[in-house]
C-alpha cells in the first residue's frame, strides 16, 4: 500500500472515475477499499486459498487507486532484476529511437498526460519503449505496443511500468504477437474465426460474402487489447481481467460485441460495416461496462478446444510450409529447365546464324568465280594468241630464207669476181654497197630475232597464263561443286535446326502449361482436402462438445442407452477414420510426384 500511494505521479489522469479518499466515501466504498487493502496485504494467501473469489472481484473491476499495485502483483513484476538495469538502458542508444519518436505523438493524443511534444507522458513513454527495444532486440519496437505501455504509465512510475510490460511480453503471449512474423496474431485470428463460424454462422457467411476479413477489425483488438477501440474506462476493465486471465477475455469480448451487433451488421455492406465498427460499436457500452463484461462471460468458450485449434494451426502451418518448400523446389526445377531450354535455344540460334553466314559467304565466293561466258572469252583470246604466234614464226622463217638467199648470192658474187678485181674502184664501191646491204640485212635479222624472242616470251607468258587459268577454272569448278554440296548440307542442317527449335518451343510451352495445370491441381486437391478436414473437425468437435456438456444425458437414461452409446462411439470412430483418411490424402498430395 505504501508503494502504491507513493508511486503515483499522475493520478489526476485516471482512467475510471472514482471518488477521492475523503470523509464523503459511502459505506460500500469504504468496504471496497478495506477489502482490496486486505487483498494486497495478504496477496499470497488470497492466490492460494481464495482464488475464485479474487477472480470474481477482478471481473467486477479493480479500484483505480489499487490498479498499480494489483497489476504488478498479478504479473509477478514487483521484484524483477531487470528493474535495476532500467537506468543503464536509458543511457544507451537504440536503433528504434526514430521510429518510437515518430509514433509517440499518435499515442493517446487527446489524453492530458500525453499532450504536447515535451510533455512528461511522452518522455516517460519514450524511455520505456526504448529500454524494452534494447532488452528484446528481436522484437525491438512494434506499433501498437505503445498503447499498452501508455496505459501502464497512467497508473504507475516508468520503472514499474517497464517491469510490468516486460512480464506481459514474456508471460502473456504478447511477445509472440509483436514479433516481426506476427505468427501469434495469425493464430488468434484463426481461433477467433472458428468461434465466429461456430457461434455466429450467418454473420460469418455475410462477412465472407462482403470480403470483410476478420483481420480487418480484430487485429487491433489483440494487438492493443481494445485500448484503441473502446473508451478508456471500458478498455481498462478489460485490461483488469486480462492481467488475471490472459487473452481469453479478448476472445470473449470480441464475440460479445459481434453477437450484440449481429442484426445490424448483416444488413450492411462492407463500407457500412466499416463505419459501424468505427463510429457505433465503440460507444455502445460507455454507460455500463458491466453489461459488456456480463455478455462476454455468456459466450461459449472451450479452452481445451482452443488448445486443439492451436495445435491444428501449428500442424497446418507446418504442412503449408512443407508444401511451400516443395512448391518452391518444383518451381525452381521448372525455372532450371526453362533456363536450360533457353540456353539450348540460344545455342541453336547461334548455330543457325553461323550457318546462314557461311551460306552467304559461299554465295559471295561463288558469285566471284568466272562464269561460262568469261571462260569462252579467255579461250578465244588464247586462240588469237596462238594464231599471232604462228604468223610470227612464219615471218621469221621467211626472213631466214631471205638471209640465206642473200648469203648464197654473196658467195656466188665473190666467186665470180676473183682476187684481181679488188683494186678497182667500181668493184670497191660495189663491195662496199653489198657490205652495207649485208649489214642492213644483219641488222634486220638481229631486230627480227629480238622481236622473235619477245614474241616467244609473250607466247610463253600466254601459255603460262593459259595453264594457270585452266587450273583455276578446274579448281573453281571443283570448289563450286563442293560449295554447292556444302550449301545443300547447310540448308538441310538449317531446316533441321529450325525444326528442333520449333519442337523445343512447343515442348517448352507444353511444359509451362503442364506445370501450371499440375500446380493448380495440387492446390485444388489441397483446398478440397482442407475443406473436408475442416468439416470433419467441426463434426467431431460438435459431438465431443455435446458429449462433454451433457446435452445427450437424457438420451443416455433410456433403456437403450447402451445401444445409443455404441452407435455414438461408432459414429465418432467413423468420423475420426474419415479425418485420418483426409490427413493421409493431404500428405499424399503434398509428397506425390507432379
Amino acid at each position: 500500500m505504501r508503494s502504491m500511494s507513493g508511486s503515483r505521479r499522475n493520478s489526476g489522469s485516471s482512467l475510471v472515475s472514482s471518488s477521492s479518499a475523503s470523509s464523503n466515501l459511502s459505506h460500500l466504498e469504504e468496504d471496497t477499499w478495506i477489502l482490496w487493502g486486505r487483498i494486497v496485504n495478504e496477496w499470497d494467501e488470497w492466490r492460494r486459498k481464495k482464488d475464485k473469489l479474487l477472480k470474481e472481484l477482478i471481473r467486477k473491476g479493480i479500484p483505480h487507486h489499487f490498479r498499480a499495485i494489483v497489476w504488478q502483483l498479478l504479473g509477478n513484476a514487483t521484484d524483477m532484476p531487470v528493474k535495476n538495469q532500467y537506468s543503464e538502458l536509458l543511457k544507451m542508444s537504440s536503433p528504434c529511437e526514430k521510429l518510437i519518436r515518430r509514433d509517440i505523438a499518435r499515442t493517446y493524443p487527446e489524453h492530458e498526460f500525453f499532450k504536447g511534444q515535451d510533455s512528461l507522458g511522452q518522455e516517460v513513454l519514450f524511455n520505456v519503449m526504448k529500454a524494452y527495444s534494447l532488452v528484446d532486440r528481436e522484437v525491438g519496437y512494434c506499433q501498437g505496443s505503445a498503447f499498452i505501455v501508455g496505459l501502464l504509465l497512467m497508473q504507475m512510475p516508468e520503472e514499474e511500468a517497464f517491469c510490468v510490460f516486460v512480464r506481459l511480453m514474456q508471460e502473456y503471449r504478447l511477445r509472440e504477437l509483436f514479433k516481426p512474423t506476427m505468427a501469434e496474431l495469425g493464430l488468434c485470428i484463426y481461433q477467433f474465426e472458428y468461434l465466429l463460424q461456430e457461434q455466429l454462422p450467418e454473420l460469418n457467411v455475410h462477412f465472407r460474402s462482403q470480403s470483410f476479413h476478420t483481420s480487418m477489425y480484430a487485429s487491433s483488438w489483440f494487438l492493443t487489447l481494445f485500448l484503441t477501440f473502446l473508451p478508456m474506462p471500458v478498455a481498462t476493465r478489460i485490461f483488469d481481467i486480462f492481467m488475471y486471465e490472459g487473452l481469453e477475455i479478448i476472445f470473449r469480448v470480441g464475440m460479445a460485441i459481434l453477437q450484440y451487433n449481429q442484426t445490424d451488421l448483416i444488413q450492411l455492406d462492407m463500407e457500412g460495416m466499416s463505419q459501424h465498427f468505427q463510429k457505433v460499436i465503440p460507444h455502445q457500452f460507455d454507460s455500463c461496462p458491466d453489461k459488456l463484461i456480463l455478455r462476454a462471460y455468456q459466450v461459449k468458450y472451450n479452452p481445451k478446444r482452443m488448445k486443439k485449434l492451436r495445435t491444428e494451426n501449428r500442424l497446418l502451418k507446418q504442412r503449408i510450409e512443407t508444401l511451400e518448400k516443395y512448391t518452391e523446389l518444383f518451381v525452381t526445377g521448372l525455372q532450371t529447365q526453362l533456363e536450360q531450354s533457353r540456353l539450348q535455344e540460344a545455342e541453336l540460334l547461334g548455330a543457325l546464324k553461323e550457318m546462314q553466314d557461311k551460306v552467304l559467304d559461299i554465295e559471295k565466293r561463288s558469285s566471284s568465280l568466272p562464269d561460262e561466258n568469261n571462260v569462252a572469252q579467255l579461250q578465244d583470246e588464247l586462240k588469237l594468241v596462238k594464231l599471232r604466234e604462228l604468223e610470227t614464226l612464219h615471218s621469221f622463217r621467211e626472213m631466214q630464207d631471205t638471209v640465206t638467199e642473200l648469203n648464197q648470192r654473196w658467195q656466188v658474187h665473190m666467186s665470180k669476181g676473183g682476187g684481181g678485181h679488188w683494186k678497182e674502184s667500181p668493184k670497191k664501191n660495189a663491195l662496199n654497197e653489198l657490205q652495207d646491204k649485208l649489214m642492213g640485212v644483219r641488222l634486220r635479222e638481229a631486230q627480227a630475232q629480238a622481236e622473235l624472242k619477245e614474241v616467244k616470251l609473250k607466247a610463253i607468258q600466254l601459255e603460262s597464263q593459259n595453264q594457270i587459268h585452266s587450273k583455276l577454272i578446274g579448281r573453281h569448278e571443283v570448289e563450286s561443286a563442293a560449295m554447292q554440296e556444302r550449301l545443300q548440307q547447310l540448308a538441310g542442317q538449317n531446316k533441321g535446326l529450325q525444326a528442333q527449335l520449333t519442337e523445343m518451343k512447343r515442348k517448352q510451352a507444353e511444359l509451362d502449361c503442364k506445370s501450371k495445370e499440375e500446380v493448380m491441381a495440387v492446390r485444388l486437391r489441397e483446398a478440397d482436402s482442407m475443406a473436408a478436414m475442416a468439416e470433419l473437425r467441426q463434426k467431431i468437435a460438435e459431438l465431443e462438445i455435446q458429449k462433454e456438456e451433457g446435452l445427450i444425458q437424457g438420451q443416455l437414461n433410456h433403456s437403450d442407452s447402451r445401444q445409443y452409446i455404441t452407435q455414438l462411439r461408432d459414429q465418432i470412430g467413423e468420423l475420426k477414420n474419415e479425418f485420418l483418411e483426409c490427413i493421409l490424402l493431404v500428405i499424399f498430395v503434398i509428397w506425390s510426384p507432379m
